[in-house]
């Protein structure tokens, strides 16, 4: 039932496109902006967005009429933004600073949990074994829980001037796997 190589293959996978390392800037920003991340929160909604997608995905699409490019094209366009927010310094997705809700939206989902991830785990489905898929899954909400927790910790040894350079550099990087989800799916 379990095997450890797919696993490891799919915990990898998933490591790579959630990159939560990659998202501490956008996580101190959310921090800084609301007092706190509720990371139990976040985790959880990611975790219940990845295991639905991961079994009601294929047929959502399907029930809108979307394809998997179309998806991805969707998801590009909001790194995208995502990515110019962070290097101009900007807000383009205004949020209520009385309801805080930054640990859902944009934390769980579009950052954690966005259409990359949501492409990749109907990729999965189809590649591996079910309950390898899920140790995966858990394994990484594992490691973003932990990120989330100490986020404080993570910005203080930054420092504003760390916190900047990073926000911008990974900004750039959004932007770059923007494009490359563009021009793989146009």
């Amino acid at each position: 039932m379990f095997n450890l190589q797919q696993i490891f293959s799919v915990t990898l996978t998933l490591f790579a496109i959630i990159d939560i390392i990659g998202s501490v800037p956008i996580i101190i920003q959310i921090r800084q902006r609301e007092g706190e991340i509720k990371a139990e929160l976040a985790t959880v909604v990611a975790g219940g967005l990845m295991v639905a997608f991961l079994f009601l995905g294929q047929s959502i699409l399907r029930l809108f009429g979307v394809d998997n490019e179309s998806f991805a094209l969707a998801g590009a366009v909001i790194i995208f933004l995502i990515g110019m927010e962070m290097i101009l310094g900007i807000e383009l997705f205004k949020s209520d600073m009385t309801a805080r809700t930054g640990s859902i939206v944009p934390l769980a989902f579009p950052i954690i949990v966005g259409a990359g991830t949501m492409t990749t785990l109907l990729s999965l489905r189809a590649a591996y074994a079910l309950p390898n898929i899920l140790a995966g899954i858990a394994l990484n909400l594992v490691f973003v829980y932990g990120v989330l927790k100490t986020s404080l910790w993570i910005e203080r040894q930054l420092g504003k001037a760390g916190e900047d350079v990073l926000r911008r550099v990974f900004g750039v990087i959004l932007l770059a796997i923007a494009i490359k989800l563009f021009k793989a799916n146009f």
